[in-house]
Formats: C-alpha cells, sequence, structure tokens
C-alpha cells in the first residue's frame, strides 16, 4: 500500500486496487447463498408439502439473521477493523454450509432454516462491513462509483448459485409435483429424503471457495478507513444511544432505509417465485429446466447494472433510478395480471431494473450523514434493513395463499416499487434544492 494516505474523513487518497478487488470478491460469495434460496423454496416446497407462506419461511430465515447480526456486526467493527469483521463473517459462513450435512440426513424443515440462518448471520457480517468499506476505500467523490462496481460482481455469484442449484440439487424427468402425485405416503417419504440429500451438493463445494478466500484475508494488509480527529487518532466511537438519536433525527437517512427494505423485499420476491411463475404457467416444465428463468434474470440483473453505471455518469443516479423503478412496477403489474409465460419474461426484464437499487440507495443515504464517526452503524441498519427479504416474500405468500393465485401476488412487489420511485423523486427534489443553493451562496460571497 505504497504511497496510500488516509484521509481525515476515513476516505484514501487513492484506491488500493489489489484490497479492491478482494473485497468486491465477498459480493458473489453471499450473492450465491442468497440465489441458492431460490431453488431451495421451490425443493422444499414439494418434499415437505409447504403452503406458499412457509417455503417464504426459507428467506425469512435467512434474512432475519441479517436483521439480528447487523448492529452487534457494526459495534465489532467499530471497536476493531472492516477486516475482522469480514473474517467472523467468512468463518460463520463456512460453519452453516458445514450444518447442510447433518440437516440433509436429519431431513427436517425446521433443521434446513437453522443452517439457512447460520449463513445468514455471516453473510450479516459480511455486507456489514463490505458494503461500508468498497464505499470509503478511496477518494470520497467515487464513493457511490466503487460501490456499483463492487455490487457488478454480485450477478456472477447468483449465475453460479443458480446453476450449481440447477445441476445439483435440481434432476431430470418431469417436476416433483408431477413425480411424487402418484406415490404413496411411504414411496413420498422415502423420495423426498433422497432428493434433500442432493441440497447439500453445492455448499460442499462453497466450503472449499470459502476457505481460499478466508486464507487471502488473513494474509493481506487493508487500511482502516476509521475517520480521524484533528490529532491524526481515530475518533473514539460514540454511544448507540448517541447514534442512534444522531441517525434518527436525519430525515432523509429514515426514508433510505425503508426504501432499502423495500427494494430488498422487492427483489427477493421476485426471485424466489420467478420458477415457480414458470412452472404454474407451462405444466410441461420441470424444476431443472425452470431453474433457467432465473439464470437468464440473473444474467439481465448483470446487464442492467452496466446500463445504469453508464445512465449514472450522464445523469443523476436519483433520475436514473426514478424512471427504472417506474417502468419495474408497470412491468410488475403486467407479470401480476397477464395469464401467459410471457409474464415470466416480464419478471425477467424487471432484473434489468433492479441492477442498480441497493447499491445506490446505500451509498446516498450513507451520504446524508455528514459526520463520518456514525458511518459504520449507519452502515449496520441499512444492512437490517435486509429484513425487508424475510417480510415481502412472506406477504406475497400469504397474498399467493388468500388468492390463490401465486401471479396475482407480484402485485405486491409492484407496490414496493412505487414507493422507490417515491423516495427517488424526493431524492432529486432534495438534490436539485442543494444545486440551487451553492450557486447564491457563492453568488453572496462573492459580493
Amino acid at each position: 500500500m505504497k504511497n496510500l494516505t488516509q484521509l481525515p474523513d476515513g476516505y484514501l487518497n487513492k484506491t488500493p486496487i489489489f484490497q479492491f478487488i478482494l473485497l468486491s470478491l465477498l459480493f458473489p460469495l453471499w450473492a450465491a447463498a442468497a440465489s441458492l434460496n431460490d431453488i431451495l423454496i421451490t425443493q422444499f416446497k414439494h418434499v415437505f408439502e409447504l403452503s406458499d407462506f412457509a417455503s417464504a419461511l426459507v428467506q425469512s430465515a435467512f434474512y432475519g439473521g441479517y436483521f439480528l447480526i447487523a448492529i452487534p456486526a457494526s459495534i465489532i467493527i467499530k471497536k476493531t477493523t472492516y477486516k475482522l469483521g469480514i473474517i467472523i463473517g467468512l468463518l460463520f459462513y463456512i460453519a452453516g454450509c458445514a450444518l447442510f450435512f447433518p440437516a440433509s440426513h436429519i431431513a427436517t424443515y425446521t433443521m434446513f432454516l437453522f443452517a439457512l440462518f447460520s449463513i445468514a448471520i455471516g453473510l450479516g457480517f459480511l455486507e456489514t462491513a463490505a458494503n461500508t468499506y468498497s464505499s470509503m476505500i478511496g477518494p470520497r467523490k467515487y464513493s457511490i462509483l466503487r460501490l456499483n462496481i463492487s455490487q457488478t460482481f454480485h450477478p456472477i455469484g447468483a449465475i453460479s448459485g443458480i446453476l450449481l442449484g440447477k445441476y445439483l440439487v435440481f434432476q431430470k424427468g418431469a417436476n416433483l409435483e408431477a413425480r411424487m402425485a402418484n406415490m404413496s405416503p411411504a414411496e413420498a417419504k422415502a423420495f423426498g429424503l433422497e432428493m434433500l440429500q442432493h441440497t447439500l451438493q453445492p455448499y460442499k463445494y462453497m466450503i472449499f471457495v470459502l476457505i481460499a478466500v478466508l486464507i487471502l484475508f488473513i494474509i493481506t494488509k487493508f487500511p482502516a478507513c476509521k475517520p480521524l480527529n484533528s490529532s491524526g487518532e481515530q475518533d473514539k466511537s460514540p454511544s448507540i444511544k448517541e447514534t442512534l438519536k444522531h441517525l434518527g433525527s436525519n430525515k432523509r437517512y429514515r426514508k433510505g432505509i425503508i426504501a432499502q427494505f423495500l427494494y430488498v423485499g422487492l427483489q427477493v420476491t421476485v426471485w424466489s417465485f420467478t420458477i415457480r411463475l414458470a412452472l404454474n404457467l407451462d405444466s410441461t416444465l420441470n424444476e431443472r429446466n425452470a431453474s433457467n428463468f432465473m439464470i437468464y434474470s440473473f444474467i439481465a440483473y448483470f446487464c442492467g447494472k452496466f446500463i445504469a453505471n453508464f445512465l449514472m455518469t450522464r445523469f443523476s443516479p436519483s433520475k436514473v433510478l426514478f424512471i427504472y423503478s417506474i417502468i419495474g412496477a408497470l412491468l410488475l403489474f403486467y407479470v401480476s395480471f397477464v395469464p401467459n409465460m410471457t409474464a415470466v419474461y416480464g419478471a425477467i426484464a424487471v432484473s434489468v431494473l433492479m441492477g442498480p437499487c441497493w447499491p445506490t440507495i446505500y451509498a446516498e443515504t450513507l451520504e446524508v450523514i455528514k459526520d463520518k464517526k456514525y458511518t459504520e452503524m449507519a452502515g449496520a441498519i441499512l444492512v437490517m434493513a435486509i429484513i425487508g427479504g424475510a417480510v415481502v416474500p412472506a406477504i406475497h405468500g400469504v397474498v399467493s395463499d388468500m388468492l390463490g393465485s401465486l401471479q396475482t401476488a407480484f402485485i405486491v412487489p409492484a407496490a414496493c416499487f412505487i414507493y422507490i420511485a417515491y423516495y427517488f423523486y424526493n431524492e432529486m427534489k432534495s438534490q436539485h434544492s442543494v444545486n440551487k443553493t451553492v450557486p447564491e451562496t457563492a453568488k453572496l460571497k462573492a459580493q
């Protein structure tokens, strides 16, 4: 890290390339775990004979772990370093993957949920550390761009997770519902146990990758990226009470939390039920073939990030995301009410529009916190907003069970996109007001 200087606000004079790349590699690792949930929801639905609401509990267990661990993780990161937070996260991630081995033999839905919860604790540490660290590890003016670049790696992990699920979890032949329909209870139970053995295969391979990444982080030196006081020393961390009072008084920050909650909720909901939507609309498909639609979704998501990055170099991020959100809501209404396979392609198209949402909301919301000694806790609370991934899919499942239509329930994520459009519209107005005030202030000073 030659010629690298940390500035008083915690940012750096330049970005250390190797450390930034290594940090960005964490993003596909948690994306792979999240996309495997979409495979598990489809598998568990039939093996355990679950309602749509019960199957959505996979996401509730997963994102509930994020919610519970975010603030404890931020406290540890504040008292130590971002690097230590990442190492702890990787260790929990490895432990959670290992729990799939006993889970596949005990063969209870609760045990699988516990394994997913354990993985989520690790990912809570990783996201709390890595999202904020990515925005901090370089010059301040490029913080949003850095986080968007790191997030560009996310779809690669998501595609990898779906491919692992497609070939290691899903099997050839008719779909599970059709195969189990004519079985006796004893045959169905034996078949279900056989299918559950396949669920541990992706996690077995992921453990080796995680161990390699853990070793790289242990041996690599990373900058602190913590704010310094006038004496050139790291600021003493404020108390939780002081921090929450400061953050709670910031109206734009509060709105950012709600937007992030709803964004994560709509993303997880759309991806959780795309495979099921395809199976419902075309009975000739099996799970392995239907999983192709998730691959297309993540490719669309990947392309959407590059398109958004290009647009955001020419227009304000808030303006781009406002237009994206309006189009996204309209597409989801199309998905909800058009009773043919084009609805599935509508869900895929929505993924193009979701690409830039998370990093832009995250980085812009952090930017409204002017005193950077509150950054770690502010970032942790934003990560806690991931609980939207536990709540919104469950609401979707309830609406689906009530209406008797998984497809019509896509009005739930559509409503989320409408609020996000409202959020970015307000951000556009706030930024316009600031831009208007700055030249007028400069003019007064000149006079």
